[in-house]
């Protein structure tokens, strides 16, 4: 049983992991600060990503980099119309015993028995295979043949999609969406930024990534995540703000009732409290503040929330609602201030 001491502790350790991480991650990434931070984040909150970005940003190579950094096994699967379910979570074979000849069925596990997943453009495939994944995501554990066969941990799931061609894809439904703890959008490189990726990729250096962490003290991370204490008014403000995204509530702003058709569930509250939790860790600190919260709120809440035609027509986004949200919700300090008198 860890104590109070052991976890202060093991939260400055998981800093200190954090800047390792980021500084080995340097020798082949260039920018994408707040990707790397919010992939950390899902990763030790248990979560999994769905990275939105055009073709050719190194998404494939920062998730490589960070497997190999964290000791974590890794497997890309390239979706396409024709994947089948069984090419992603494995299939039965039959196979004969060289001794007695007796003929019986074996299950061959598939590439989500991985540590780290990259699905590659998982809106080109079609909705039976997608629902297999997410199956697996939700569960941990894939079914065949009767049997369940559990998942190796720490398991997290990374998930692309292309932004630019949508003609002939399968879009994820908003339920699927919302297994997704993360909705990153990965953008260009600034000038400076490509210019150094420019010298760095032309080169013929090949830089050698350390591992910095391993896959079980990655699950006690993650524990300890568990353990980090919220103070009454951020979980209020964390649950005030998805309430808010929600048309039919009375509280709801004026705006959100006339822009949003949909707002976000339930576990919009729970995943900006696990995610501020895992934000503060990483940052060597043993609370959650309410900067934790607001400063996941985009990436969290804008896959959670569907603008209407009103909306749609003013040219409001889904990040343009939510920043406006930001700034009518009072934070948990005015909220407890309101209490208090």
């Amino acid at each position: 049983m860890s104590t109070e001491a052991d976890d202060v502790q093991a939260v400055e350790e998981l800093g200190k992991a954090r800047d390792a991480i980021v500084a080995e991650l340097r020798k082949v990434i260039v920018g994408m600060d707040d990707v790397i931070d919010e992939m950390m984040i899902a990763i030790f909150a248990r979560g999994h990503c769905l990275l939105v970005g055009v073709p050719g940003l190194a998404k494939t190579l920062l998730v490589s980099s960070l497997a190999q950094t964290m000791s974590l096994s890794f497997k890309r699967i390239q979706f396409t119309p024709d994947l089948m379910p069984s090419d992603i979570t494995g299939t039965e074979l039959l196979q004969e015993d060289p001794e007695t000849h007796e003929r019986r069925f074996k299950f061959q596990r598939g590439p989500v028995f991985t540590n780290l997943l990259l699905a590659d453009e998982i809106n080109r495939t079609p909705p039976k295979t997608q629902a297999a994944l997410l199956e697996a995501m939700q569960e941990k554990r894939v079914s065949s043949g009767g049997e369940d066969y559990k998942l190796d941990e720490p398991f997290f799931v990374l998930a692309t999609q292309n932004p630019i061609e949508q003609e002939g894809t399968y879009p994820l439904p908003e339920a699927q969406l919302d297994r997704f703890l993360f909705n990153i959008l990965v953008k260009y490189p600034s000038q400076s930024e490509e210019l150094d990726i420019v010298r760095t990729v032309t080169t013929d250096d090949e830089p050698e990534l350390k591992e910095v962490v391993e896959g079980p003290s990655i699950i006690e991370f993650q524990h300890l995540v568990r353990r980090i204490p919220v103070p009454e008014h951020v979980s209020e403000y964390a649950v005030a703000l998805a309430r808010a995204t929600r048309p039919d509530e009375s509280e709801s702003p004026e705006f959100v009732k006339k822009l949003m058709a949909w707002g976000a569930g339930p576990r919009a509250s729970l995943n900006l409290i696990l995610a501020g939790k895992a934000r503060a860790a990483l940052r060597g600190r043993c609370h959650v503040a309410i900067d934790d919260i607001q400063a996941l709120c985009l990436p969290i809440l804008r896959h959670r929330i569907i603008p209407n035609f009103a909306a749609r027509s003013e040219g409001m986004t889904p990040d343009a609602l939510i920043t406006k949200l930001l700034e009518e919700i009072p934070s948990g300090e005015k909220l407890y201030e309101q209490k208090v008198g």
